[in-house]
């Protein structure tokens, strides 16, 4: 049998080979380009709350409208079949389909799911559907929101729904995009959705999506068709010591299990990390952790989602570095329960329109880790890009070679770590569209198609072309 080891090959000219079966896709999410804020029964959700309140978001920027993709959803599929992706990774909009997060669906906004795949699927491209990308309705946080488990079963009976309806034609399904986003930036440092500030409520909540996750594989199971694939994405944090200080090293150790164990344990492992426990115990007590939660929480997963942008470099608290300022956002508020004894520090090299470090070391690093400690899991890529300063010139064109030097440094570590040992199934540019960027607003782009938000139109950059190609051939060529 020929390993994907053996089929990632490199040729003399540089050029890098991956494997035959190698799946190329591009990735969005449903507030950041849908738009149609209120349109056949969508209700808001905790982001169009907190991007109507001042000060929230750059420039006062909401996603009403963002790239209007509910409308011009016909024209994104053909965009993506021009350039030859062979997947398309998007979410559903949770108050699309259940406005109140209880209760019946809205079949209006299953429609457009439905549509919206129909075509993808007639065009070759293969939908990969996450549940949430952090727009929880609004009625549920006004209830408590993920720091209370009633949001968790609320969540179960959405993925029912949504694998009613869309599990005949969606074969692969992520549960969740990021919990540690929705937990620690939304209730800890506040400088996401629903804007909360209290280290507890971010410990709870990283428990309740935790369990979020475990219900909805079960109900996904029960659901889809013999062949259907689970997964969830998690951000782990490549995480670095400053210097080779212990006390540097405990840092990591620190920031590791709040970033990534207090994921993966459980999810993976069945059990949260004893240091996580030892370090938080002067904040709880972990009792919102009952008798039976890390069983259902310990889904078997058919692959693993990892996002990487850049890596985190920390150390010992002391005359440098920051407590907060750790490339998630500013705030007073730190994203870190019981960490303020670790410093975050700006890692060397280029940086990307966000500050962040382009450091491809850190995917390939990371792609090794995760095959070391679960080598019977596979691996996708379903986030990795970058934002730059992009613009149209006078000739209309966009060109983004800091984007394009970019993704051949990430795609040459993934390639890497598949011929060191890595099972790595595929990769998901961020993003097909500039976007509406969370806090940043309209500031930053991250799209390979400009979007000129007044007008709607959408400009393939030079970074599109350039990894349609890459995805047609499955051949990253030579620098």
């Amino acid at each position: 049998m020929v390993t994907a080891a053996q089929q990632s090959e490199s040729g003399m000219d540089g050029a890098r080979t991956f494997p035959r079966d190698f799946l190329w896709g591009s990735a969005t999410a449903s507030y950041q380009i849908e738009g149609a804020a209120a349109e056949d029964g969508r209700t808001p959700s905790i982001w169009d709350t907190y991007a109507r309140t001042p000060g929230r978001v750059r420039n006062g920027d909401t996603g009403d409208i963002a790239t209007d993709h509910y409308h011009r959803w016909r024209e994104d599929v053909a965009l993506m079949a021009d350039l030859g992706l062979g997947a398309y990774r998007f979410s559903l909009a949770w108050p699309r389909i259940q406005p109140t997060g209880r209760g019946p669906a809205v079949q209006k906004g299953l429609d457009f799911y439905r549509r919206l795949v129909d075509d993808l699927l007639a065009k070759g491209i293969k939908p990969v559907a996450t549940l949430y990308h952090w727009d929880l309705p609004q009625e549920l946080e006004d209830g408590g929101g993920w720091p209370e488990r009633v949001t968790a079963e609320r969540f179960a009976e959405y993925a029912a729904l949504a694998a009613d309806a869309l599990g005949d034609r969606v074969t692969t399904w992520t549960t969740l995009n990021e919990p540690w986003c929705s937990a620690f930036l939304g209730y800890g440092s506040g400088v996401h959705a629903p804007g909360r500030t209290d280290p507890v409520a971010a410990l709870r909540a990283a428990h309740h999506l935790n369990l979020a996750h475990g219900m909805a594989v079960e109900a996904l199971r029960d659901r889809l068709p013999t062949g259907g694939q689970c997964s969830v994405t998690l951000n782990i944090h490549h995480v670095r010591p400053l210097t080779d200080d212990p006390a540097d090293a405990d840092a990591v150790r620190r920031i590791d299990a709040l970033a990534n164990r207090v994921f993966t344990g459980p999810m993976l492992q069945g059990e949260y990390p004893e240091d996580l426990l030892k370090d938080t115990a002067a904040l709880t007590d972990w009792s919102f952790v009952r008798d039976g939660d890390l069983r259902q929480i310990n889904q078997p997963l058919d692959f693993l989602g990892v996002n990487y942008y850049t890596p985190t470099l920390v150390s010992e608290a002391g005359s440098t570095g920051s407590h907060t300022s750790d490339g998630h956002g500013n705030s007073s508020h730190s994203p870190w329960p019981a960490a303020d004894k670790v410093a975050f520090h700006q890692p060397p090299g280029d940086t990307t329109a966000m500050g962040w470090a382009v450091d491809p070391t850190g995917l390939y690093d990371l792609l090794r880790r995760l095959a070391s400690d679960f080598p019977r899991l596979p691996l996708v890529i379903t986030e990795n890009g970058a934002a730059f300063d992009d613009y149209a010139g006078p000739d209309g064109q966009v060109n983004d070679p800091g984007r394009i030097a970019y993704l051949r440094g990430h795609l040459a570590a993934v390639h890497q770590a598949i011929a060191d040992g890595a099972d790595v199934r595929g990769y998901f540019l961020w993003s097909l569209l500039d976007n509406f960027e969370w806090a940043h607003g309209y500031s930053k782009r991250f799209g390979t198609v400009y979007v000129d938000y007044p007008t709607g139109t959408r400009i393939p950059k030079a970074s599109a072309r350039w990894y349609s190609e890459v995805a047609r051939t499955g051949v990253l060529p030579g620098a």
